[in-house]
């Protein structure tokens, strides 16, 4: 990894890349410490003292933007919706479903054109149920509707300005700009991690070697912990595929043997992510409608305490529990989604058939597309499951008195967006270096 980094920076074309990734990322990080105008920064600070449930979850994605009421307040969690939203839509109404499979280059950007505008839809629906689950806490110089509306305003045009920003990077630089917006929100509260284990190194009233064991135990764990998802993340099955000799133009073409290698997360990184902005979009919701809905009893209460189960301390262990089965069986769900998603056994299969190949021991056509998606289903599960293992068990770290930012979700995500950078470095220097019949 590190040896494709220095060559990134040595390579003009792709230092370049990085140049504008990393001025964009500053960018974001500059726009975290921006209030929204019309904040009262000293009712803020007393107000935000300690987030905890959805405020939590919103602060560690946005990098501490949302403790701060920044313009970067709601991260990129409209955009993330928008997506689903657009996505599931796919499979309901045939014309967006034709414009995803058969529209090319112009449906991709009608697709991203929708997402776009329920992306600011959304922002505007969220930014206004924060405004008014604020509103009491004192935290705006004043209850005008004129406050109101610059606060509303400054939320909604930085989450436009970070979907901006996303797509800057995807084009312009390395990396997918959304996933990188949300691994530097994540690792940003990385000081605070290190701050939390050497409190317990180091507490108020002097050394500790309980707290040093512990720190010992969660730093072995968290190697662990990336090491598996490392694995999982590079791991691949390789299909065997042969091609018989064939006539090209004038030309015998000569058998080859070759392979279609199938990854264990085919869908990366986004599954996580999807499932995080699905579980909490409720408690988004239902903060709109009712105020103070955390000292309240009934269904949407109880639905409130649900969504924000896994990020609040104070919520009972049954709701944590119920909480990490659902999340569980989105994050299998949407690495489903997404692999068939990106992977289509027929299409695969009439390419192979085609072009005069086949698997060996397995007939051309519907045969080889059973194959295939009997190894997909296979691979998914093992790899959809673990990695949603992996999310839910470092919940149990709340019930202990150690507080540290990076859950599962967030060392999965971290993990998961820094291999897709690095496999984007190693292809552009691929492409930079190769050699073509003009260079001989």
């Amino acid at each position: 990894m590190f040896k494709t980094i220095i060559n990134a920076i040595k390579t003009p074309d792709v230092r370049k890349r990085l140049l504008y990734t990393l001025l964009l990322i500053v960018v974001f990080r500059l726009g975290c410490y921006i209030t929204v105008p019309g904040v009262d920064s000293v009712a803020l600070n007393a107000a935000m003292g300690n987030n905890e449930g959805l405020a939590g979850l919103i602060d560690i994605i946005s990098g501490g933007a949302f403790s701060r009421f920044s313009v970067f307040a709601m991260s990129i969690s409209p955009y993330i919706t928008a997506s689903i939203v657009i996505q599931l839509l796919a499979f309901i109404i045939p014309s967006l479903e034709r414009l995803t499979k058969e529209g090319g280059e112009v449906g991709r950007k009608k697709i991203n054109r929708y997402t776009k505008m329920l992306t600011v839809v959304l922002a505007l629906v969220e930014s206004i149920g924060i405004y008014l689950s604020y509103k009491s806490a004192g935290i705006f110089v004043d209850d005008t509707f004129l406050t109101g509306a610059l606060v509303v305003a400054g939320l909604v045009a930085g989450t436009s300005i970070l979907m901006w920003l996303g797509e800057q990077i995807t084009s312009k630089g390395v990396g997918n700009g959304i996933s990188l917006i949300i691994f530097v929100g994540i690792i940003s509260g990385l000081p605070s991690g290190v701050q939390a284990l050497w409190s317990l190194i180091m507490p108020s009233t002097g050394f500790s070697t309980t707290g040093l064991l512990t720190a010992i135990g969660v730093i072995i764990g968290a190697i662990i912990l990336v090491a598996g998802v490392v694995f999982v993340q590079q791991a691949e099955r390789r299909v065997p595929v042969q091609y018989s000799k064939k006539v090209v133009g004038r030309k015998m073409v000569g058998a080859q043997n070759t392979h279609i290698p199938l990854k264990l997360a085919m869908a990366g990184v986004m599954p996580i992510i999807f499932a995080s902005s699905f579980m909490t979009f409720p408690a988004m919701i239902i903060q709109i409608f009712v105020k103070d809905i955390a000292n309240q009893t009934g269904f949407l209460a109880g639905l409130y305490k649900f969504s924000i189960a896994t990020s609040s301390s104070a919520v009972p262990i049954g709701y944590t529990i119920a909480n990490a089965i659902v999340y569980l069986l989105l994050i299998l769900g949407f690495t489903f989604f997404y692999t068939y998603a990106t992977f289509n056994p027929a299409e695969v299969s009439n390419n192979i058939k085609k072009n005069g190949g086949f698997i060996p021991g397995i007939r051309a056509g519907k045969p080889t597309t059973e194959y295939l998606s009997s190894i997909i289903t296979k691979l998914t599960c093992f790899g959809g499951l673990f990695l949603a293992i992996i999310a839910i068990l470092p919940m149990l770290l709340r019930f202990t008195n150690l507080n540290i930012a990076f859950g599962g979700t967030s060392i999965l995500i971290v993990v998961g967006v820094a291999l897709e950078t690095v496999q984007q470095l190693e292809s552009f220097l691929a492409m930079r270096h190769y050699k073509g019949f003009l260079e001989k």
